[in-house]
């Protein structure tokens, strides 16, 4: 019987020192519940992804003095850490393989992605040598990365060196359908070659990325005998038992997430760490009482505490009365402290300076976006103020469309919800409330609006959002064309319509926050379009 420890650890891009501490200490905790090896996810020492900070020579560097104290400080136990390595004029996607002092495997990573958020090409050559086999405690044990089990070759070819069980380290980005595709491929590559799986993923949130662990060990039999929690550092213990083949030992396996709940957790760790990250220990929230703003506050909390969280009202003329109790509503039920800061006197200001320059015309949606404007810079005085950062919070929809407003409402650090469409916020908002009732009933039931005009609602320029959900899910995710998406039913002129706000907001986009990726394909590295385009 051996026993192995999976690492689902949370890593900080670009802090060697920092991750080379943490692996070492994960390592001497492994060790002292009678592990023999412990697995680092992929490229565990520079955290994923590395990005140009490859392209300086002191991060290698640093690499290599780490490499080298964890490979001495952890003599007692195999120690299977990814890094990148640098071979004459070529730099590789590498996992080591320590045991007594020694490096006794290194292998490459032989397929790079370079599609939707990957750019691994643009950093690393591929590796030529077959995947790696090596003997742990009598055992022909298997190792490739990430990518590799996507492509055939790799497992076909530890399983012609005789492997008796294959580990795959990874860097795997989060969507909320993720975790079943992995599992479903791991079932593939075992069916084909016969060999049980490990598969260990790293954790925590890197800009607008979130990886959600979610580590895994899978039999030959498709049985999952042990998963790591979603969204969560673990270290988890796997038994093997090693008599005629390999087989996993039933372990712990997390709880089953439904989709809000999984979104919801994978949110809460991309906040808390974009924020602690980066070295802020608070943020700043424009609280509306609408719907969008009170996940985003909710959100919050739940990653930071009510302490670090302030909530800043302004209303203007036309915030309704029922806006302001459901935002205080809110408030007291999250701890939260409020501001409350009125802007019709600014408002008043702004016009009366424009009004000598704009003689006879009607201001309309010039000064609707002044109001947004005004709030976008009182809320960068506090973030400014009090060394903190602002959470925008506008969703996928709006974003989409160019609902929102430059140096307004988009101004701030981080946009909590940039991936997740209006239908979405509304289901998100729900399961929030199913843990403990915070956001006030009417905020979900009544219609959406930005109050910026007399009786304003979103529906007077957007079509009822699930249907516009419908249309940018097929146009965004699926890529349809929009002959394609008519032809499932759906309006043609206002197919176009959509399409053509999708097409001319992208100039607010390329200036617009970041946000966690939730989706199959978020408005950041896997959605490149041209400001300027036919």
């Amino acid at each position: 019987m051996l026993k192995i420890a999976l690492a689902q650890l949370n890593f900080l891009v670009g802090d060697m020192a920092g991750n080379t501490e943490k692996i070492i200490a994960a390592v001497y905790k492994a060790q002292a519940q009678s592990a023999r090896m412990v697995i680092f996810s992929e490229l565990a020492l520079t955290g994923y992804p590395p990005e140009d900070l490859l392209l300086r020579a002191e991060t290698l560097e640093k690499v290599a003095r780490s490499l080298k104290k964890i490979r001495e400080a952890c003599p007692d136990c195999y120690v299977i850490v990814g890094h990148p390595e640098q071979i004459k004029n070529q730099l590789l996607n590498a996992v080591s393989v320590f045991y007594q002092g020694n490096s006794i495997a290194t292998y490459y990573k032989q397929y790079l992605p370079n599609y939707g958020v990957f750019d691994e090409k643009r950093y690393f050559q591929e590796g030529r040598t077959p995947a790696c086999v090596f003997d742990f405690e009598g055992v022909k044990t298997g190792l490739i990365i990430c990518e590799d089990l996507w492509h055939a070759k790799p497992m076909r070819q530890l399983t012609e060196q005789g492997a008796q069980w294959a580990i795959v380290i990874n860097a795997s980005p989060y969507e909320v359908a993720k975790d079943e595709m992995r599992k479903t491929l791991v079932k593939k590559r075992i069916k084909k070659n016969g060999l049980p799986i490990v598969y260990v993923n790293q954790v925590g949130g890197q800009d607008d990325l979130i990886f959600d662990g979610n580590s895994f060990a899978m039999n030959v039999d498709h049985q999952l005998c042990v998963q790591a929690k979603q969204s969560e550092e673990a270290l988890v213990l796997v038994e093997l038992s090693v008599a005629k083949s390999v087989a996993f030992l039933p372990g712990k396996i997390a709880e089953n997430l439904t989709d809000e709940a999984r979104n919801y957790k994978a949110l809460v760790l991309a906040v808390k760490d974009y924020v602690s990250k980066n070295g802020f220990e608070r943020v700043f929230v424009g609280l509306s009482g609408g719907i969008d703003s009170a996940l985003t506050l909710a959100i919050a909390v739940d990653a930071l505490g009510a302490d670090a969280v302030t909530a800043i009202v302004m209303p203007s003329p036309y915030t309704l009365p029922i806006s302001l109790e459901d935002a205080d509503a809110l408030a007291k039920a999250l701890h939260v402290k409020t501001e409350i800061i009125a802007i019709a006197p600014m408002m008043t200001s702004f016009e009366s300076a424009l009004a000598p320059l704009f003689h006879g015309v009607t201001l309309d949606i010039t000064g609707k976006n002044i109001q947004a404007r005004i709030r976008g810079m009182l809320l960068m005085a506090f973030a400014n103020q009090f060394n903190g950062l602002v959470l925008t919070t506008s969703n996928k929809s709006e974003v989409a469309v160019g609902y929102s407003t430059l140096y307004g409402d988009m101004a701030g650090a981080f946009d909590v919800l940039k991936d997740v469409y209006k239908t979405e916020v509304y289901r998100l908002a729900a399961y929030r409330n199913d843990i403990k009732k915070v956001i006030p009933p009417r905020t979900i039931t009544r219609a959406p609006s930005a109050e910026l005009a007399p009786n304003q609602t979103d529906q007077d320029d957007l079509p009822p959002y699930a249907v516009l959900d419908a249309i940018l899910n097929l146009y965004i995710e699926e890529n349809e064309m929009p002959e394609k998406i008519i032809q499932k039913g759906f309006d043609a002129s206002l197919v176009n319509k959509i399409i053509k706000l999708v097409n001319q907001s992208e100039y607010k986009r390329q200036q617009a926050p970041q946000g966690p990726r939730v989706s199959a394909r978020g408005f950041g590295k896997d959605w490149r379009f041209p400001i300027t385009k036919k």
